[in-house]
């Protein structure tokens, strides 16, 4: 994880910035997840038109 230094001319940070910032990026982790489990649409049509043909 790369950390930006606060420079002087930064100003404080609120609680509530610091928390938004935080929520921002769990949400991405858990996007940049979900993503990466994906499985791609055509793989789950494939998958449904196999299973149907042993059905008849």
């Amino acid at each position: 994880m790369i950390r930006r230094t606060r420079k002087a001319v930064d100003p404080p940070v609120s609680g509530a910035e610091v928390q938004a910032a935080e929520h921002e990026a769990a949400k991405q982790r858990i996007l940049d997840l979900a993503e990466a489990e994906r499985t791609p649409l055509d793989d789950t049509t494939r998958a449904v038109r196999v299973g149907r043909r042993g059905r008849s």
